[in-house]
């Protein structure tokens, strides 16, 4: 389970559905909306920093533990306390309206959102 690196947005899936079932402002859907987001990871056994850097300069990092609570921030800006949890080598963290999986598969970071059934999957290719 080696997620450590630095990933460029590579394509997504149901970006629109799942934002509005979040409940995420319009001016905020159309800016996240092809995003360039490139994600750095920082691990260290099950300790994480990870960072989305936003066109534009604006990021966001969260800092986490496996298995220990954490202080988190979702995409849309809102703060939140979460536990992230392994479950079959993925990342797992319940947000505040949705589900989160992070995965590395075929070397791509593999992002699962799930709220009220609307999935959204977000692929990232490795760059460094």
């Amino acid at each position: 389970m080696a997620f450590a690196g630095k990933y460029e947005f590579e394509g997504d899936e149901n970006y629109d559905e799942f934002v509005k079932k979040i409940g995420l402002p319009s001016d905020k859907i159309e800016l996240g909306r092809n995003c360039k987001i490139v994600t750095e990871v920082v691990q260290n056994g099950n300790d994480f920093t990870w960072t989305q850097h936003f066109p534009g300069g604006r990021t966001t990092t969260n800092t986490f533990t496996v298995g220990k609570e954490a202080d988190m921030e979702t995409f849309g800006g809102k703060k939140f306390k979460a536990t992230v949890k392994i479950e079959d080598g993925k990342l797992v963290a319940e947000f505040p309206n949705y589900r989160h999986t992070a995965e590395i598969s075929g070397g791509k970071l593999v992002e699962i959102s799930t709220s009220s059934g609307v999935v959204y999957k977000r692929t990232s290719k490795k760059i460094a």
